[in-house]
């Protein structure tokens, strides 16, 4: 095999290589098209899924060339970028993201602000003038590359995270300065050293070979595997990696992470659906760990960011012919795409959204009979909760999802699927929503957190599956010693009833009597389309 007929290039100079999306992965192919429109996109090299393969037969005998294949691709990054990854004076740090040729939200792993060091930090202090963006890209770091590379929990990171913040009188990791991060980050290297057993490594070079080791390996990560078993996907698909230019969300009050649905997932609606978090990375976005509702405020200080993304939904519909789901970075102001992929949706809004589309002429009947393929439409439906009185109230959260859904609390995925086994139904109850939960999500009638995003890796999920989903509720405690959950002043165990309201954003105590609301003005709609395209719709 020709290792290098199998890498790609968005942004660099040179040679650049063509490649499919399943070569490529639909990340990168979808990147390469970006930039091509003229959509600010930072550089990147792409070693393609034959590459994984290679990888995943003899990780050992592959590691040199893959270690070759790094440093060529990353002199033509240094190039275009004007910095050199290593460097103690202007440092390029990257980030090493996954990209299967199918689209599969959260599943794979991601490193980012790869090549900071003890010595490349001070470069990064001279670049930037930014102490603080400085010492979080390396605690980030630190706690990623134990997580990905070495499998290392989180817990250790996030109780020092936690101690920093207590320490310093503040109520979130933003409003540390830049002396509590560098403490941060001491007391992370040694966290670092006692759970991987060795130390944070200071060789950049080193750091981009593990890290892409790592991201090749999580194709067969349990999560990822489950997912592709419940798509019924083929393992033999592989990843691509993205290796990319840092853009920083963590640099401070202009800056920030995001991600954005050119259309409403849940309910179909034609409106920007944005999470947008200021002064943060993309995982934080993400990974579910975090709320990510700062919408009003980016209206007040980035309204011109908030404008251009207005108009990055339109291109990107119009570029892609379909409804967009899109990661994006802000660093001082200034705008940066990372990735867009067709959005995951409700059934709900899959039907909404053809009907619309159709109407303003965007796609033809036939277009949008495909686009349902496979949509049970006879199931659609959107269940709706009679009045209930305040005092059924547990707490309120962020709609991830529409619908209604009762069942016994279940407080993680394997008593999820215990209770499904029985054919009880259950909601999910978690602290936090993560993509290893997925087993616990498909078992699930709903799924609720305490913290988290609607754009989170495992709410889109959800979403996707159909699932009630409320992230970010009020007074939330999940207490797994005891297997109960607080909401605020009331306790429930294990197995209690509870019910999931998307449409007001409640938990309520107790099942709750719902009512069905079917789409037959659309359904109708689809029912003329049929007697003009001709093929039956499948479901």
């Amino acid at each position: 095999m020709d290792l290098n007929a199998h890498l790609y290039a968005i942004g660099l100079p040179g040679p650049r290589q063509e490649g499919s999306a399943d070569a490529m992965g639909f990340k990168a192919w979808n990147l390469a098209r970006l930039a091509a429109i003229g959509l600010p996109v930072p550089p990147a090299f792409v070693l393609g899924t034959p590459l994984c393969a290679r990888h995943r037969a003899d990780p050992a005998a592959f590691r040199p060339h893959l270690r070759t294949l790094l440093e060529t691709q990353i002199e033509r990054l240094e190039a275009v970028c004007g910095l050199e990854f290593g460097s103690e004076r202007k440092p390029l740090l990257v980030s090493v993201r996954s990209g299967a040729a199918v689209s599969m939200p959260g599943m794979m792993d991601t490193v980012l602000d790869v090549g900071l060091t003890d010595a490349t930090l001070r470069g990064l202090l001279r670049v930037t003038g930014n102490p603080r963006l400085a010492w979080d890209s390396y605690r980030r770091l630190i706690q990623q590359f134990a997580e990905v590379v070495h499998g290392a929990p989180a817990e250790p990171f996030q109780t020092l995270l936690h101690d920093a913040i207590a320490q310093a009188g503040v109520s979130r990791a933003q409003d540390l300065d830049f002396r509590d991060l560098s403490r941060l980050c001491r007391h992370y290297q040694d966290a670092y050293a006692q759970t991987v057993g060795q130390p944070f490594p200071q060789d950049p070079a080193q750091q981009l070979l593990d890290a892409t080791a790592a991201v090749f390996d999580s194709w067969m990560s349990p999560r990822a595997v489950a997912y592709r078993r419940l798509q019924g996907l083929d393992d033999g698909l592989g990843t691509a990696i993205t290796v990319q230019r840092m853009v920083f969300g963590n640099a401070g009050g202009t800056s920030g992470a995001g991600v954005g649905f050119t259309r409403d997932p849940a309910s179909g609606e034609n409106r920007l659906y944005l999470d947008f978090r200021f002064n943060a990375q993309g995982e934080d976005v993400v990974s579910g760990r975090h709320a990510a509702a700062e919408n009003g405020r980016m209206a007040l200080v980035l309204p011109s960011v908030l404008s251009r993304l207005q108009s990055v939904r339109e291109i990107l519909e119009r570029e892609f012919g379909d409804v967009q789901e899109f990661e994006f970075t802000v660093q001082d102001g200034v705008l940066y795409l990372l990735q867009t992929r067709a959005a995951k949706r409700t059934d709900w809004a899959a039907l909404r959204i053809a009907v619309d589309q159709v109407t303003a002429g965007a796609w033809s009947p036939a277009t949008a009979l495909r686009r349902l393929d496979g949509v049970n439409l006879a199931g659609i439906v959107q269940t709706r909760i009679e009045a209930a009185g305040t005092d059924r109230e547990l707490a309120t959260g962020t709609p991830a999802s529409i619908g209604v859904a009762s069942g016994v609390i279940a407080l993680d995925a394997a008593a999820a699927e215990r209770f499904a086994q029985t054919g009880t139904e259950c909601i999910l109850v978690r602290d936090e929503t993560r993509s290893d939960d997925l087993a616990g999500i498909a078992a699930a009638q709903g799924v609720i957190t305490a913290k988290g995003s609607r754009t989170a890796h495992a709410a889109v999920v959800a979403r996707q599956l159909g699932k009630a989903c409320l992230v970010g509720c009020n007074g939330l405690r999940v207490d797994l010693e005891r297997r109960r959950v607080v909401f605020g002043t009331q306790s429930l165990h294990e197995g209690e009833r509870i019910t999931v309201d998307c449409g007001s954003g409640r938990v309520l105590a107790g099942a709750v009597r719902a009512f069905v609301e079917r789409p037959d003005v659309w359904l109708d709609q689809v029912a003329r389309w049929r007697a003009i395209a001709g093929p039956a719709l499948v479901g």
